[in-house]
């Protein structure tokens, strides 16, 4: 009995001293895995979207060594009725409003910074789009109707063998995706978990088998389209997504601050989200497609794919947002009008006709209960109309 316990002793020894290598060995794996599952808990969502370089591994987007652009203020305007009880109520952490390309209002809220960079989530897509039409301009693209995997062969056999580049900048794969933030094994999570713990994203798109209708044939959002759009980009480039943001996008802009992204285990950017930036900057971003694509004193985007890529074109079904390439449009679209829109109440607002841009980051939990998206449309709205 004596001998047996003594054995059992030195294998618990064992087991506990394994235990505490592995912890050791993959520390900053469990470091990133706790984050994700406390990622939006309400006493640590506001630190967390202006530190996630500090939670995840992440690569810089440099802004190069040119001047900073300039954003001239103006007289401040007086925000609409019901402005400060909607601050509250859409757990607002910033805002930068821009008329004519000046800045007439600028605050920040819950214990955060102008300097912070702030996570982007989906208005990433946004900016991916930006580069995607930059690239389809240098030919490095030969048409949109083009399969997905005539750039990136690693996808054949899977969900997206049969979708074209268009039907992923359209979000009309058909491939099936769980997106519901709020349970803990859909897809967007699952996803958010091969993050943290150093795995691919390619493989991730890889090894999705499953389609719910053929692609083209109607709208359904489903953010890893954007993964895959990213890896087209790379395919056809042979460059990674931060170079090339840098050079064609972040440079000419003259941004005030480097950006940062999230990145796989692989070094991969998480381009369907995980782009940083200031708020500020993100209202420079805003500008320049306000002004087609031009910004800092150049073409930046070519101006057709400005246009084009905020032109409501999805199939979107009667009475829904609209959507573009990688845009948003209201469900009663105006003229000139579109979003760059991601979880939790990051948004950037343009409307072409009274030259207004309104960026805004927030840790809204209750961004997905009912008419939350309209009550942000509605003051970004009212906010156009303010002079």
């Amino acid at each position: 009995m004596r001998q047996v316990l003594k054995w059992t002793v030195r294998v618990l020894s064992v087991l506990v001293l394994i235990a505490v290598g592995l912890g050791v060995w993959k520390r900053d794996e469990l470091i990133r895995l706790n984050a994700v599952n406390t990622l939006f808990a309400e006493d640590k969502i506001v630190h967390n979207f202006s530190h996630m370089g500090e939670l995840f591994q992440s690569v810089p987007v440099p802004r190069g060594d040119g001047p900073i652009s300039e954003l001239p203020r103006s007289i401040e305007i007086a925000m609409p009725p019901g402005f400060d009880a909607w601050l509250d109520r859409r757990s607002v952490t910033s805002l930068v409003v821009l008329k004519d390309g000046n800045i007439v209002y600028e605050d920040y809220y819950k214990g955060t910074a102008a300097g912070d960079k702030r996570i982007s989530w989906s208005m990433a897509k946004s900016y991916l789009s930006a580069l995607f039409g930059v690239i389809v301009a240098e030919g490095h693209v030969d048409d949109l109707n083009d399969p997905v995997v005539k750039y990136a062969p690693e996808l054949k056999g899977g969900a997206y063998d049969g979708a074209r580049v268009i039907d992923v900048l359209q979000m009309s794969s058909g491939v099936t995706f769980d997106e519901d933030y709020l349970d803990f094994w859909s897809d967007i999570n699952k996803m958010g978990r091969v993050l943290a713990l150093g795995g691919s994203m390619d493989s991730f798109a890889a090894g999705l088998d499953q389609t719910f209708q053929a692609p083209g044939t109607g709208f359904k959002y489903v953010s890893i389209d954007t993964h895959v759009l990213g890896m087209v980009v790379r395919g056809a480039t042979g460059r990674s997504i931060p170079d090339l943001l840098s050079e064609k996008i972040i440079q000419p802009m003259g941004l005030e601050a480097e950006p940062y992204y999230i990145t796989d285990g692989y070094g991969v950017a998480f381009v369907l989200g995980g782009l940083n930036l200031t708020t500020r900057d993100y209202a420079r971003m805003g500008q320049m497609f306000l002004q087609k694509g031009r910004f800092n004193g150049q073409q930046i985007v070519p101006e057709v794919w400005a246009l084009e890529s905020t032109l409501p074109s999805a199939k979107t079904a009667p009475g829904e947002l609209h959507y573009g390439y990688q845009w948003w449009m209201a469900a009663d679209p105006r003229p000139g009008e579109f979003l760059a829109r991601g979880v939790y109440g990051q948004f950037v607002y343009v409307d072409r006709a009274s030259g207004t841009v309104v960026a805004t980051n927030g840790a809204d939990r209750q961004f997905r209960d009912q008419g939350a998206f309209q009550d942000a449309l509605d003051m970004f709205r009212l906010i156009a109309a303010t002079q």
